[in-house]
């Protein structure tokens, strides 16, 4: 045990909780990712506590107490301002399934440090008394900027088979090396990864996408460890496009959050088509919303990439009949969504030492991306934009069913060409010839 003056201390309620337990004779200690942080010099707002109190003994001292995870040891206690904070009493591991464990308590500190994943995530911290416990040389990890396995990195992966997704989280977030014996076991515990609910590795996918500022780091670790194969096969063969892709899009920050998670979540698929995409996201339970959308860029972007790169890549550029096409194809809600998306693919592809990778210049896009969002902003892109409806089209005598949705948009590809023949009057004209044709 050694002191220390950590960078960044608890909060006085969680000052609060360890002096209570401490002045009732418990051992208690601060331990898990506020500790790691602590010592990285990052701040950290949820502070886990472990204690040599049992369950019921912790609900006796405090007031306001939660039992959110009882059966593991876990209560929460609520302090003034009605904020959890998770209090975990010392356990040992006795029986796992690759994904949880049974334990049994009155274990040491050691022992519930032993039970932990990676050496940084095993330091406990005491701080009323300043002093760090480090009983597998975590803080030396920190400083050589290593992720390891707690003791034997199989027998870990073994005991829970997500860790293997964490340690490559934690590596690209703080831009770590993995210990060889962790990454060996990370590659050897692959092929098991599928035992993971959809909902944890969809979990994991965001995490990675809300904390990494190059995600392409982890994913690239996904996809050589063979995790991708086991837990989204589509992305198995992800190429490096659309992984450097997703570096250019900023991480997710205050007030962006939503939008910039799901866009990186739509360059990671943008490889696929339309169904592959949905068919993947749809696996991982992302939600309805989540996977029309994701789907629609992705397969827009297959559609539409090498006439757009060509285009833009052409001394004449894209005209502004081409611009309204490619808004009514996207979709008007989408367009700025799918031009991000486009030019986070160009960006890095004109970063790339492949030569094969041809991109338009930066300007370029940039004009294409004002350009569309205007065209969305202002011009007729959609059946619901033209000068004639479904009710006009039948006193114009087209017999009511599918010939009605056939007619509106041979209308609408016409107003695509011409923003000009978007009048009652020549789309009637249209009408009247479509009906002598048919």
């Amino acid at each position: 045990m050694s002191a220390t003056g950590l960078n960044v201390r608890p909060p006085t309620a969680v000052l609060d909780i360890v002096r209570t337990l401490q002045r009732a004779g418990h051992e208690t200690w601060c331990v898990g990712g506020a500790v790691r942080d602590a010592l990285l010099g990052h701040a950290h707002l949820d502070w886990d506590l472990a204690t040599a109190a049992t369950p019921p003994q912790v609900r006796r001292l405090f007031d306001r107490t939660v039992p959110v995870g009882i059966e593991f040891g876990t209560i929460g206690v609520l302090d003034k301002s009605g904020l959890m904070h998770e209090v975990t009493t010392f356990r040992r591991d006795v029986q796992h399934d690759g994904r949880h464990a049974v334990v049994e308590f009155g274990a040491s500190l050691d022992e519930d440090l032993a039970r932990r994943d990676f050496t940084m995530n095993a330091i406990a911290f005491d701080p009323l008394a300043d002093v760090v416990h480090d009983p597998f040389g975590g803080q030396q990890d920190i400083a050589r900027r290593l992720v390891r396995a707690v003791g034997d990195p199989q027998a870990r992966m073994r005991e829970d088979r997500l860790r293997a997704l964490r340690a490559i989280r934690f590596a690209s977030r703080f831009d770590f090396a993995l210990d060889p014996a962790t990454w060996a076991a990370i590659i050897e515990s692959a092929p098991f990864l599928s035992r993971l609910s959809p909902e944890r590795v969809k979990q994991e996918i965001e995490k990675t996408m809300e904390q990494v500022r190059r995600p392409s780091v982890a994913f690239r670790r996904w996809r050589d460890a063979g995790a991708f194969r086991s837990v989204a096969p589509a992305l198995a063969t992800i190429g490096e496009a659309a992984l450097d892709a997703v570096d250019c899009i900023p991480k997710p920050g205050p007030g962006r959050q939503a939008s910039r998670l799901t866009l990186r979540i739509a360059v990671l698929f943008s490889d696929l088509s339309a169904r592959d995409a949905e068919s993947a996201l749809r696996a991982l339970r992302f939600s309805n919303s989540d996977v029309a959308w994701i789907s629609t860029l992705a397969g827009r972007w297959q559609q539409h990439r090498i006439s757009m790169t060509s285009a833009l890549c052409s001394a004449d550029g894209l005209d502004a009949r081409s611009i309204r096409q490619l808004v009514a194809s996207v979709g008007r809600v989408r367009v700025r969504a799918f031009m991000r998306l486009a030019a986070a693919r160009w960006s890095a592809d004109r970063d790339s030492a492949d030569d094969s990778r041809v991109a338009p210049d930066a300007p370029r896009v940039r004009d294409a991306y004002r350009r569309a969002v205007r065209s969305a902003l202002r011009d007729p892109v959609e059946i619901a934009d033209l000068a004639l409806d479904g009710d006009d089209l039948r006193r114009l005598g087209v017999p009511p069913g599918p010939m009605i949705g056939r007619t509106l948009a041979s209308l609408l590809a016409e107003v695509l060409l011409d923003t000009a023949r978007n009048s009652r009057e020549a789309l009637a004209a249209s009408v009247r010839r479509i009906m002598a044709e048919s």
